[in-house]
């Protein structure tokens, strides 16, 4: 399915969940920044107690300090795993209690929520807690009422060259800083495709049970898939009007590949689900012999195209892959914030290190223009000297955060 970019006025069906169905106007974007970060016994941190005092965050120090750590961190304030997709207990410090707490104090409008979450100390199976204001809530997917978080690390610099799986997790991240519900449902179909595949292994003799599986993925499939191409629809409509062929950070074309979200497109939900239905109820001796569900949106694939070359991502140099990467991703921090109204933390780690003077201070002056509290982490000082005047920079040691210099 290619999604064409359109004028942004286009009715795309209903709104995702936690998203109204227009943009918000720039004056009603809330701007949420963290004042204040508090770790406990997680990763290298025995005990942190940071105060924020800026817009833009600097964190610089050698390789394996805990930079990385503390954007880590932040990005647990949404839904997921987290930026380094992280099993629970291996955010707590070696040599801890076993146990790891996370607050942080958001301000936006002069008013000041405090989210924490972590897990405690000598559990089993732990549970991860959540809390918004001290009070108890069901997830971080609460915590989207306050804050929306992006990101981009250097383990998605091979996104376009490497496989399907790791494109999919990005598309699914994509939609999840707009639709805070949509990892529940991918979460969800892996559960019900393996209880499909359990059914088919078994040899079931009674359809019934099959229907009754098939028609659990079916409604979670056409939902998901549906989320991707609205997202990608409404991205590349975004992409469509800001497009600058000079900019440093090219401007890409995105397209959604999968059959299901090429039927959604076509369908209203409730007939692209029966269809979906009749094709697992087909290919149920396929499947079966395969021991998978062939079929679905458990295979769908990001297609991404360098913009002003007209080229497939995967074939642009190493460099115009970061650039074009980093364009990807603050046109998505625009989409969030039109969408939710709410300006995202963004999230960059180590990524100017990989880009000459000039697109550094462009970088910078997007970043500005965003509106969003962005923190930035480099081994190299020198990297952020246009920042001086204009960022607070730390300096991290390993357990420590120290003020290095602020303008």
């Amino acid at each position: 399915m290619s999604v064409q970019p359109s004028d942004g006025n286009d009715s795309l069906g209903p709104a995702l969940d936690g998203a109204p169905a227009v943009e918000a106007a720039p004056g009603a974007i809330r701007c949420p920044a963290v004042e204040r970060l508090s770790l406990n016994d997680f990763r290298s941190y025995a005990r942190l107690d940071l105060r924020v005092a800026d817009r833009t965050i600097v964190l610089t120090g050698d390789n394996g300090a805990g930079k990385t750590n503390v954007l880590e961190a932040l990005s647990l304030l949404c839904p997921g795993r987290g930026m380094r997709r992280a099993e629970l207990s291996d955010y707590a410090r070696v040599g801890g209690s076993g146990g790891w707490a996370v607050s942080v104090e958001i301000g936006a409008d002069a008013m000041t929520v405090q989210l924490g979450t972590g897990i405690a100390a000598g559990e089993h199976n732990p549970v991860r807690k959540c809390r918004i204001d001290r009070s108890g809530v069901a997830s971080s997917t609460a915590f989207a009422d306050h804050v929306r978080v992006v990101w981009l690390t250097p383990a998605m610099d091979g996104l376009f060259i490497g496989g399907s799986g790791d494109r999919r997790r990005f598309l699914d991240r994509l939609v999840l800083a707009v639709d805070c519900n949509h990892g529940a449902r991918v979460n969800a179909l892996e559960r019900a495709l393996r209880g499909r595949n359990r059914l088919l292994e078994e040899r079931f003799s009674d359809s019934a049970w099959l229907d009754a599986a098939e028609r659990e993925v079916a409604e979670l499939a056409v939902a998901i898939a549906a989320a991707r191409y609205e997202t990608i629809a409404r991205l590349s409509a975004l992409i469509s009007r800001h497009r600058d062929d000079s900019s440093p950070f090219p401007w890409a074309e995105i397209a959604v590949s999968g059959e299901l979200e090429r039927l959604v497109a076509e369908q209203p939900a409730v007939v692209a689900e029966e269809i979906f239905r009749g094709i697992l109820r087909d290919n149920r001796r396929r499947d079966a012999a395969a021991r998978r569900t062939l079929a679905g949106p458990h295979l769908s694939d990001l297609t991404v195209r360098h913009g002003p070359k007209r080229t497939d991502a995967a074939r642009a140099s190493t460099g115009e892959q970061k650039a074009l990467l980093v364009g990807l991703v603050l046109a998505h921090a625009r989409l969030v914030a039109g969408m939710s109204g709410i300006a995202p933390l963004i999230l960059l780690d180590e990524v100017s290190a990989h880009f000459d003077s000039l697109r550094r201070a462009a970088l910078y002056e997007t970043l500005r223009e965003l509106g969003s509290q962005v923190w930035l982490t480099g081994a190299d000082p020198a990297a952020f000297s246009d920042l001086v005047e204009q960022a607070q920079i730390l300096h991290v040691k390993p357990g420590t955060i120290e003020a290095s210099g602020k303008g």
